[in-house]
């Protein structure tokens, strides 16, 4: 038996209205899956290439609000955190140019003012003569120790500063950093009550640590008053060296403690002041490159206590 197929026009029709149906079918999902995607995946990306530009030209108030909880998203949120802390950046880095040109305004002025003064010679006496110059030596003193501590700094929280390992009796150097500093104590007749055992070996960068005691002792000098006490102990055991320095000053204010370690920063708030808000900035770097920690607490008018922990052998990598 056999069978023929013969072609009809019904069915040429009818199959061309089911193909014509199918393909605007597709052209319809492929439109929406287009719109979709132009949604969730294009809109995002512009955006971000928007406040990337924006970000480029300093504007670190910018931020993208995309709750999604996918790779964009985590694109997003990762770029409003780098913004964040750009801004963070870009504040520090205004608030060190404003604060390094006053500290170097202030001499600079007093240097100018008293040299112009100097060349009046019908106006200016002996005496004012010899105190101008002292006043011009004394501000240029000033503003080189000002160099020498930016240096410093910026020296220490480089990756490559010299790091000189030596093995010495950190009671030793503590004890020679108050007889260094005797002239600034004697002069206030401050009492200095030392606790420090013998021979307590420590393995570090001898010149950093001895910039730490010089710094921290000034600093506890310069804000205790006449006749008080200074306070030095040396704790020890296998693996650290633990030095608290309290003083019987005027102590720092609750609010203050967290900000005491930034540069330039000063607790007297007076932009007068001799100091440049440096020291405690460097002791900070010192200890941190040292992997040790340092710890302080205050009560206004009873004193400060500075706690500094040191490991007695360095890691293995410094």
């Amino acid at each position: 038996m056999l069978f023929f197929l013969l072609s009809s026009t019904k069915n040429e029709k009818t199959l061309y209205r089911f193909l014509i149906t199918i393909l605007l079918l597709v052209l319809v999902i492929g439109s929406l899956c287009i719109l979709i995607a132009a949604r969730f995946l294009v809109m995002p990306l512009k955006l971000l290439t928007k406040a990337t530009k924006r970000l480029a030209k300093g504007d670190f108030d910018v931020k993208l609000k995309l709750t999604r909880k996918d790779e964009l998203g985590i694109l997003a949120r990762s770029f409003n955190e780098t913004a964040r802390e750009l801004k963070q950046l870009e504040t520090m880095r205004q608030d060190f140019v404003s604060n390094v040109s006053h500290e170097i305004q202030s001499p600079l002025t007093s240097i100018s003012g008293f040299a112009k003064a100097l060349k009046l010679d019908h106006l200016v006496t002996p005496e004012n003569r010899k105190r101008y110059l002292d006043i011009i030596l004394m501000e240029s003193d000033r503003l080189s120790r000002l160099s020498d501590n930016l240096l410093k700094l910026a020296s220490l929280e480089s990756t490559h500063h010299p790091f000189v390992l030596k093995t010495f009796n950190l009671d030793e150097q503590i004890r020679q950093a108050v007889v260094s500093c005797e002239p600034l104590w004697a002069a206030k007749n401050i009492r200095i009550d030392l606790t420090l055992p013998i021979a307590a070996k420590i393995t570090a960068d001898y010149d950093q640590l001895n910039q730490v005691w010089i710094n921290l002792l000034g600093n506890s000098i310069k804000f205790t008053p006449d006749h008080g006490t200074i306070r030095i102990e040396l704790l020890t055991n296998s693996h650290v060296h633990t030095v608290s320095i309290q003083d019987s000053g005027i102590g720092i204010k609750p609010e203050e403690l967290s900000h005491i370690f930034v540069r330039f920063y000063k607790t007297d708030k007076s932009r007068n002041s001799l100091g440049s808000g440096l020291g405690l900035a460097i002791v900070k770097q010192i200890i941190v490159n040292h992997h040790g920690n340092i710890e302080v607490e205050s009560t206004v008018g009873q004193g400060a206590k500075f706690t500094l922990c040191i490991p007695i052998s360095p890691p293995n990598k410094l």
